[in-house]
């Protein structure tokens, strides 16, 4: 695209020597620039984009977007001034993309609880209608395919560039929808503007992230505004901030996991060890639901997953028969197949002592034996004051703690079992073992558990590396738990 073309489409004045600059692409990032990249300077709380235009050029970069040149400062390629850097940012991106989202029939998911599971259980439900459907989430991106893929590793959490490439790349492998859950950060800065949101979903408020949204009306204000991004919003009447958003929705279907008044209504829920079975009451009829997990806070994702999709025009049965075959979300209380004899095995992302608190009380109401953890805690600077809340937390909610290896990297393992040991000690309680090899403390567990027992691998949910030492291996956790299982039954 020519930049007096970009220019134009923006909405901003051309800048001198614009004549002729093809552009290809664009990022905020100097170290990231590419040749025929625009490099959009943005002031940051910590760096100023304007302090790293050398660098941007010297990689190719043929403009320039800013708030406008600091005193002093020359630019030596076109300089285009515009409003907002961040929002150019992301303006940039659609139109040099061709907004793909514009094609598309997407659904945004926010919300401080049950991003990821709605967000998988939408695209599950729009597939199994027959839909093709991408997904842009936390734990990855997938095209109709259904082949989860990682962004390159500094794209971890993507930025507006990334999300209008993925969901390009969404569109041109044949996707009708796509799903895309939507963070209070991707919100705040912009990352998903001029996404089209079909529909917007809102899933809770409870306080999170405060260092950066400084207040909870912050980080309300923020969520928000996918909702009033959306033509449609579907909308959890059982959360107290709700009330707040109908104002904001130009159109809504409510939901409620609590047998309040709402288009959308669970009643009768039964917990089974594999399973939710719930009578569900909406706009097509009633009718009796199950689905394949566990954690009676998943009827209520299940609910606003359902509602977001019969708001495409995914009729009743089908997002029942949708539901009955979901395979559940990558590392977030997965569970491993098994065979007669075998203990339930469950991978779960749990890594934080309250996150640790809800899964292990999750997964008890629905125990018959015993019930194991297995998990570890990171190294380096992140966070060692949680290692001895951790070993509290798990040797008083389950029976059996095995404390292991999580990312130790250049912290000495020992160090962080000693820590948690320490927890657990303090506590008054001595039903744990330290293994320091996660795959023997998995096997261990496993091989150990009775039948009727369930072991929940914490932690590392779906992450792909281990980092020991100064090495990072890779890692399969499901993989690891199956081999675990293998070796018990031969």
């Amino acid at each position: 695209m020519q930049l007096s073309q970009l220019c134009a489409a923006l909405g901003v004045t051309v800048p001198h020597r614009a004549e002729g600059v093809e552009v290809t692409g664009v990022t905020h990032r100097a170290d990231w620039v590419r040749p025929g990249d625009v490099f959009v300077a943005i002031r940051g709380a910590r760096a100023d984009g304007h302090d790293f235009l050398a660098e941007a050029v010297d990689r190719g970069a043929v403009a320039v977007v800013g708030e406008g040149l600091p005193d002093g400062r020359t630019c030596p390629v076109p300089y285009v001034v515009v409003p907002a850097a961040r929002a150019a940012l992301a303006d940039v991106a659609a139109e040099l993309n061709g907004h793909p989202s514009r094609d598309l029939t997407v659904i945004g998911v926010t919300g401080t609880d049950g991003k990821t599971t709605t967000s998988c259980l939408a695209r599950h439900l729009l597939r199994a209608a027959g839909r093709p459907t991408g997904l842009l989430s936390t734990i990855g991106y997938e095209l109709p395919d259904g082949v989860l893929r990682q962004p390159p590793t500094h794209f971890t959490t993507p930025e507006a560039p990334q999300v209008q490439q993925i969901l390009r790349e969404v569109r041109d492998a044949g996707a009708e929808a796509v799903v895309v859950e939507s963070s209070s950060h991707a919100l705040a800065l912009d990352r998903v503007r001029n996404v089209d949101f079909d529909v917007a979903v809102w899933t809770n408020l409870t306080g999170e992230h405060l260092d950066f949204h400084g207040s909870m009306e912050g980080y309300f204000q923020d969520k928000a505004r996918l909702v009033r991004m959306a033509r449609h919003a579907v909308l959890n009447v059982d959360d107290p901030w709700t009330g707040r958003l109908l104002p904001d929705a130009p159109s809504r279907t409510t939901y409620s996991a609590e047998g309040n008044p709402a288009d959308w209504r669970a009643e009768d829920v039964l917990e089974g060890p594999d399973d939710l079975r719930f009578t569900v009451h909406g706009p097509g009829g009633s009718a009796t639901a199950v689905l394949p997990m566990i954690g009676r806070f998943n009827v209520a994702n299940a609910l606003a997953a359902m509602a977001a999709v019969h708001a495409t025009g995914v009729g009743l049965a089908a997002l029942l028969g949708g539901l009955a075959t979901f395979p559940g979300v990558p590392g977030r209380m997965e569970m491993v197949e098994r065979g007669p004899g075998d203990p339930r095995v469950i991978v779960d992302f749990a890594h934080t002592p309250p996150s640790l608190e809800k899964a292990l009380q999750t997964v008890r109401v629905t125990t018959g034996g015993r019930l194991w953890v297995v998990l570890g805690s990171a190294g380096g600077p992140r966070d060692p004051s949680k290692r001895a809340p951790l070993g509290e937390v798990a040797t008083r909610l389950a029976d059996v703690a095995v404390f292991t290896e999580e990312d130790h990297r250049d912290t000495p393992l020992e160090e962080i079992l000693r820590e948690m040991e320490r927890g657990a000690r303090e506590a008054g309680r001595d039903n744990f073992v330290s293994i320091g090899d996660r795959v023997e403390a998995i096997r261990h567990a496993v091989r150990e558990a009775a039948p009727e027992d369930t072991v929940v691998l914490a932690g590392k949910g779906p992450e792909e590396t281990l980092e020991r030492d100064t090495e990072t291996i890779p890692w399969d956790e499901m993989a690891q738990a199956r081999e675990a299982l293998r070796l018990r039954r031969g």
